[in-house]
């Protein structure tokens, strides 16, 4: 059974939502580079044709990109952000960005550490793609710092916190207290890349007061901290998790901290949208309208309608700029050791158990790769295009960033 979003009215009445200015959110001009040409791209693109190949190839190296629903390519589509490691288990390393015409590698922050090898530094472009943000450990303390692309200078922009997940085009960036030992950094905190000036969104306590009967239920009357938030593309709106921290010095681990549900608020209503108690490797819609799940369906957050797009591999999924595909990966069925790389279209099912239309562009071993302690994914996602579709490959000693460029009739209008 599905779990859908409760709606609200209104915002619970706390100081510490005043205080958020309504610059808080920007809407810069750039957001628009998600949609260029993406109209174009069909599923029929994706069907045949498809060329595949490794990004880069840097012998000795992992080459890994963060998540699923960040972009790698800059929003002008001129650089591609990936982070490298040496080791084995892939937690130590650097960031990098090829140019993409002329295949130039620049070294861009060096001897990160990591929390694992699944998302690495969170590396991800902000600022219309004129800063690079990422999160790293450095001599035991958390720091989220910030490297300017045009002088590659680095600035620190907090400490004892993490990065969450942002919208390329948008000057904040979304952070939080270290999720298994936030210390006092237990609400959803809003950083300016450019300046270092931090805002709180809202407290955590603004989630008990509003969602107190889940909350308790789910956590007993403990300490609470916001983890792991995700703003939409168009800035407007964020979704994050709830977790109750384990208290202990050590991010090793599934079981450091306890998270769940996921609580969706309006930045510039400055209220809460709906909860969910369902975290289902989330991502937003790119019209900031819904959100994909897990399970290969999409709930509105304002009408809580939910969409399903018919059975297929579900892991991570993300949608294409234009809205009409999905790309997600898993495996393709439970008898199956290896994983694939699909993409769909993301139209209605017939009905619940339906399949979706989905065409598989690449299947490979993902055992191996890097051995740090939490395994490494695909975390396929779309250029701002449409026309190249990213994600991480562990089928050999060292993680491979792939990209599979849509067939021939890219430009095609879409039937």
């Amino acid at each position: 059974m599905r779990v859908g979003y409760k709606a609200v009215q209104s915002a619970p009445k706390t100081s510490t939502l005043k205080m958020i200015p309504r610059v808080l959110v920007i809407l810069v001009s750039v957001f628009a580079c998600h949609a260029r040409a993406a109209d174009e791209v069909s599923y029929a693109n994706w069907t045949s044709g498809v060329k595949k190949h490794d990004v880069v190839s840097i012998p000795g190296r992992h080459v890994i990109h963060s998540y699923y629903s960040l972009d790698v390519e800059s929003p002008d589509g001129r650089y591609v952000l990936f982070y490298t490691s040496g080791t084995k288990e892939g937690e130590d390393g650097d960031l990098r960005i090829l140019e993409r015409s002329t295949g130039k590698l620049t070294i861009i922050a060096e001897k990160i550490h990591t929390e694992d090898a699944h998302r690495v530094a969170c590396q991800q472009w902000a600022n219309g793609g004129k800063t690079v943000v990422y999160h790293d450990c450095r001599d035991g303390k958390w720091v989220v710092v910030a490297v300017d692309i045009a002088t590659l200078k680095q600035k620190v922009l907090a400490e004892d916190r993490q990065l969450g997940f942002g919208a390329t085009s948008s000057i904040y960036a979304p952070i939080y207290g270290c999720h298994w030992n936030p210390g006092t950094h237990r609400d959803l905190e809003f950083v300016n890349v450019e300046t270092g000036e931090i805002k709180t969104v809202f407290p955590v306590a603004s989630v008990v007061e509003k969602y107190g009967e889940w909350t308790r239920k789910r956590f007993g009357d403990v300490e609470l901290s916001i983890c792991f938030p995700w703003i939409s593309p168009d800035g407007k709106k964020v979704f994050c998790k709830v977790g109750h921290p384990g208290g202990g010095d050590s991010y090793r681990g599934m079981h450091v901290s306890d998270r769940d549900g996921k609580v969706i608020y309006d930045l510039e209503k400055q209220q809460f949208l709906g909860l969910s108690m369902l975290w289902g490797h989330p991502s937003w819609t790119p019209d900031s309208e819904s959100i994909l799940e897990k399970g290969n369906f999409v709930t509105n957050v304002i009408t809580q309608k939910t969409t399903q797009f018919g059975r297929s591999p579900t892991d991570h999924p993300t949608m294409s700029p234009n809205g009409k595909l999905f790309a997600t990966d898993g495996l393709e069925s439970k008898k199956e050791k290896e994983w694939v790389v699909v993409v769909g279209k993301a139209e209605p099912a017939k009905s619940n158990t339906a399949p979706a239309e989905f065409t598989i562009i690449d299947k490979f071993d993902n055992s191996k790769g890097a051995t740090t302690w939490r395994h490494n994914h695909p975390h396929p996602v779309f250029s701002a295009d449409g026309k190249r579709l990213y994600y991480n490959v562990n089928d050999g000693q060292w993680t491979r960033l792939v990209v599979a460029e849509a067939g021939d009739g890219a430009t095609a209008q879409t039937p």
